[in-house]
């Protein structure tokens, strides 16, 4: 999920905005990378529910895996969407008009909460392992709190590429006609 949801998913926002191609190729990347970020998310929660169903772990019990199904169904309805309307030709060019700064924010948003819901991931996992005996500045509990820093650093980034200067729009920069 950290993989998918975080790091592909914060290249694929990236990507569109930073790499200097034409629209339609960024298009093709932007919507390539979510949806193998979607993929590996959806992957990663049916591994967190076998993983529960086998070491007898209710299901659904936190606030970590009510935001996480939250998250990834509202991720695949982001995806749907922006295939339709903006991938597809789906849209006539004012509902894309209308509908680009909606996706945009609806997708900045979503990453946010990814990445907050990772940090209580983290959280949760290390408050397995305090119980399950081990010492609070042990290397599992400073790999964990590394691990998780560097998830929230790395989001930070993600969104100040996305809201910093755009550079000098052309013929091929991204618009929603």
């Amino acid at each position: 999920m950290l993989i998918g949801l975080i790091i592909i998913g914060g290249e694929a926002i990236m990507s569109y905005k930073s790499l200097p191609l034409k629209k339609e190729v960024k298009k093709t990347i932007h919507l390539v990378l979510h949806a193998v970020a979607v993929i590996l998310g959806s992957v990663g929660i049916a591994a967190a529910f076998k993983n529960h169903n086998e070491s007898n772990i209710p299901n659904l019990y936190s606030l970590h895996s009510w935001l996480g199904i939250s998250i990834i169904s509202l991720y695949g309805i982001q995806w749907i969407y922006g295939f339709t309307v903006f991938f597809s030709r789906g849209g006539s060019t004012a509902r894309r008009s209308k509908s680009l700064p909606w996706h945009v924010l609806f997708g900045i948003l979503l990453y946010i909460l990814a990445v907050g819901n990772a940090a209580l991931g983290f959280l949760e996992k290390l408050t397995f392992l305090q119980i399950s005996g081990i010492a609070r500045r042990g290397p599992e509990a400073l790999l964990v709190n590394f691990t998780a820093v560097i998830t929230i650093l790395y989001g930070v980034f993600v969104i100040l590429s996305v809201l910093s200067q755009a550079p000098e729009e052309d013929d091929d920069s991204y618009s929603a006609k």
